[in-house]
C-alpha cells in the first residue's frame, strides 16, 4: 500500500508540474559559440516563444565544443522537466558518424519537439577562378584533379559536410583544408589561398553581393528567391542529381520529459514559427521557416533518422572523424 501511495504521489506531482509549466525560466542550450548562425536562430526563437509560454524568461546557454556534442550531452543528461532544451542543427544527423565515442544517443536520449528552419547553402569560389558559372567550373574541376583546395570551417562543420558530399557527387577528391571557423576560411577564399568552399547563405550572401567571391550554385532542390541568389542554378539542375543540403535546426528536450510539457512546447514552437517578426528575422539570415509536417515531433524524429542514414556512408567513406 505504501508503495502504491508513493507511485500515486509521484504521478500527481508530474501532472501538477505539467499543468503549471512553465513556472520558472527555461534554458535553451546552444552547443556553439555566441554570435554564430545557430546562436542567432536560438535567440530569435526564444523571443518568439516567450509570449505563447506566458511571458516566461528564456535564457540562452552557449556550451560549445566537440562538434556540438558537449552542449547536446548536457541536455541529454538534464532533468526531464522541460526547463532545459537544446537547439541544434544538422549535427544531430551527423554526430552519430563523426563522433565514434558519443556519451549519448541522438535517436533515443532526446524528446523531439519540432524543427525550426532550413538554411540553404551555396557553392562559391575564389574571385580569380577562371570559371564564371557552374558549367565552366565542372570543366575546370575535370582539368585540375589533384590540384584543387576545398576549404571549410572545421571538421564536422556545415561547410565540411557539404564539401564531402560535393566531392562524392563529382567523383573527385580534393585537398580539404579545415579552418577554425568560417571567417578565416572565407578570408583565404577571397584572398585566393583556397579554391572552393560550400557554406550557408548566412555566411556567404554578403560576400556574393559584394562580388568578393564567385557564386556557382545553391544546394536546395529549388532556386532561391533571395535577390542576390535568385539567378543561381541548383546543383541538381546543374547535373548533380539528388544533391540537396540544407542546414536545418530543431529543438529537443531530455528523454522522459512529460508529454503534457512537450505538447505545450510544441504549441509554442508552432506559434513562434508563424510570428511575422520571427519570419522576418529568419529571412534576413537567408533561412526558410519550417511550414511542413516536420514541425510535428514524430516527423521531426523521422527526418533526423533519415539524415543519419544519409550522412553515415559519406562520412565513413571519407574516413575523417571529429574525435
Amino acid at each position: 500500500m505504501k508503495k502504491l501511495l508513493v507511485v500515486v504521489a509521484a504521478m500527481a506531482a508530474v501532472g501538477a508540474q505539467a499543468q503549471d509549466f512553465p513556472s520558472k525560466p527555461i534554458s535553451i542550450v546552444v552547443p556553439f559559440a555566441a554570435g554564430g548562425p545557430t546562436d542567432r536562430v536560438a535567440r530569435d526563437l526564444a523571443e518568439a516563444m516567450r509570449k505563447p509560454l506566458g511571458g516566461v524568461s528564456i535564457i540562452i546557454d552557449n556550451v560549445a565544443g566537440a562538434g556540438s556534442s558537449i552542449g547536446s550531452n548536457k541536455v541529454a543528461k538534464a532533468a526531464p522537466d522541460g526547463y532545459t532544451l537544446l537547439v541544434n542543427h544538422i549535427a544531430m544527423g551527423t554526430m552519430p558518424s563523426l563522433l565514434r565515442n558519443m556519451p549519448f544517443k541522438v535517436e533515443s536520449d532526446f524528446e523531439y519537439v519540432g524543427m525550426i528552419n532550413d538554411v540553404p547553402m551555396t557553392l562559391i569560389g575564389r574571385p580569380t577562378l577562371p570559371a564564371q558559372n557552374y558549367k565552366d567550373l565542372s570543366g575546370w574541376i575535370a582539368q585540375n584533379k589533384g590540384k584543387i583546395n576545398l576549404g571549410n570551417a572545421g571538421i564536422g562543420s556545415a561547410s565540411h559536410l557539404c564539401g564531402l558530399l560535393f566531392q562524392n557527387a563529382v567523383a573527385t577528391d580534393m585537398t580539404t583544408i579545415p579552418y577554425k571557423g568560417t571567417a578565416p576560411a572565407m578570408t583565404d577564399l577571397m584572398g585566393g589561398q583556397i579554391d572552393l568552399m560550400c557554406d550557408q547563405t548566412t555566411n556567404t550572401t554578403q560576400q556574393i553581393e559584394g562580388k568578393k567571391v564567385i557564386a556557382y550554385a545553391v544546394t536546395t532542390a529549388k532556386p532561391l528567391t533571395t535577390p542576390a541568389l535568385k539567378s543561381l542554378p541548383t546543383l541538381q539542375d546543374s547535373g548533380l542529381k539528388g544533391f540537396e543540403v540544407t542546414i536545418w535546426h530543431g529543438i529537443y528536450a531530455p528523454k522522459g520529459t512529460p508529454a503534457d510539457v512537450l505538447t505545450k512546447l510544441n504549441a509554442a514552437l508552432k506559434t513562434a514559427l508563424k510570428d511575422p517578426e520571427f519570419i522576418k528575422k529568419q529571412e534576413a539570415l537567408g533561412a526558410v521557416v519550417i511550414t511542413d509536417k516536420r514541425v510535428e515531433p514524430a516527423e521531426h524524429k523521422k527526418f533526423v533518422a533519415a539524415e543519419i542514414a544519409k550522412w553515415s556512408p559519406v562520412i565513413k567513406a571519407a574516413g575523417v572523424y571529429a574525435d
